[in-house]
């Protein structure tokens, strides 16, 4: 029988992409926190002692990006040459949202909210209740991040040697459903020169035997540790970020489709962000009530039009209901952007920052208002 592998990837909060989400959303945060209308689209650079913050936003918000960009970098642990958050150089290259663009997208009393692009956002789901209704792949991946993050952060393990930049890939072999595998995991870790040899790979088997004590573990998983035998330089002053080139890792680790929109920085006028979380909330919905046991659904948008041109549910043949998915859809939940907004109340998020959204993948915490119960 032929082997069926797959492999997801998820990236520490060092690393220099996710360094630059996590900045295009703590604006995003702070500009909300005094206007709750406020526009943003930003996008953030960082390279060598540099940090460059670029876009769009309209507020009535009074805020410093360098400030936050500084912040965001010190919270991250970056105190090294090349990028320390007290001496790194914040450029910021910010200006109001074209009035062509906010015609379509401000509402009126005879206009509603139109989409703030076109495009099209997927959403998946599928049934794993454990994994949050994610794909193995990439749940077990951001886990492992979370659980080096902690080590590196806390310190609980006496771990000293851990620097910021980091990166991993679950390889799982589903080739006999019944008996699902790990079969590979690969960690490249940041260290300090003086990290002695085996110390990682040690701390690695250490947190997969506590990730996965009674299943998908075994004698034959293969484990790379730092494959090239070095990784002291890293960060931005190794390998330049930028905001929105991780859409993979945010979302569904390759196993279900992305339309290509990126969602950091984003306010939630932009449907790149908005209606991928309603998408991903509805295909929850639908797996959780038993409907199917994988659900992807697509909508997309035409700028400056609140209704969706396009709406379809795709139940990978494995429907358990004699009804219309898709009529279900239509009938229970409602795409406006306005409307996606105020029923998910992204323009005052309650008990969680976006922020945190740029760290650990976008459908990974069940308290993000998208991954909670449907309000029907």
């Amino acid at each position: 029988m032929e082997k069926q592998l797959f492999t997801s990837e998820a990236v520490s909060i060092g690393h220099p992409d996710k360094v630059c989400d996590q900045i295009s959303d703590a604006i995003l945060d702070a500009c909300l926190e005094q206007d709750r209308d406020s526009r943003v689209a930003v996008e953030t650079l960082a390279t060598t002692s540099t940090v460059v913050i670029a876009g769009e936003i309209t507020t009535r918000a009074n805020i410093k990006p360098d400030c936050i960009a500084r912040d965001v970098i010190r919270q991250v642990g970056y105190e090294e040459e090349g990028f320390d958050w007290r001496t790194v150089n914040v450029q910021t290259l910010l200006h109001q949202q074209s009035t062509d663009i906010a015609q379509g997208v401000d509402a009126s009393d005879n206009h509603q909210q139109g989409a703030g692009d076109q495009g099209m956002m997927f959403g998946y789901a599928e049934d794993n209740p454990d994994e949050n209704y994610l794909p193995l792949p990439i749940f077990h991946a951001h886990q492992l991040m979370r659980r080096m993050e902690r080590v590196r952060l806390e310190n609980d393990c006496g771990i000293k040697y851990l620097r910021p930049d980091a990166k991993c890939q679950m390889t799982f072999d589903f080739t006999e459903p019944d008996h699902v595998r790990l079969s590979t995991v690969v960690l490249s870790h940041q260290h300090t020169p003086d990290m002695p040899r085996g110390v990682l790979e040690n701390l690695l088997k250490i947190e997969l035997v506590k990730m996965f004590p009674d299943k998908y573990l075994t004698k034959d998983t293969e484990i790379l540790v730092n494959p090239t035998g070095r990784f002291v330089i890293g960060g931005p002053a190794a390998d330049t970020g930028l905001t929105g080139r991780k859409i993979i890792v945010d979302t569904y680790g390759g196993m279900g489709r992305h339309g290509g929109g990126a969602f950091s920085g984003k306010d939630a006028s932009k449907v790149d962000r908005s209606a991928a979380y309603m998408c991903r909330h509805v295909a929850k919905h639908i797996v959780k009530r038993g409907f199917c046991e994988r659900c992807e659904i697509q909508v997309a948008y035409a700028i400056g039009i609140a209704e969706p041109v396009s709406l379809r549910v795709f139940s990978f043949n494995n429907k358990r209901i004699d009804f219309d998915l898709e009529d279900y859809v239509r009938k229970n939940f409602d795409f406006r952007p306005a409307a996606i907004t105020e029923y998910l109340g992204l323009k005052q998020p309650d008990g969680w920052t976006y922020l945190e959204t740029a760290q650990h993948g976008h459908f990974t915490n069940p308290e993000f208002p998208w991954e909670r119960e449907a309000k029907i």
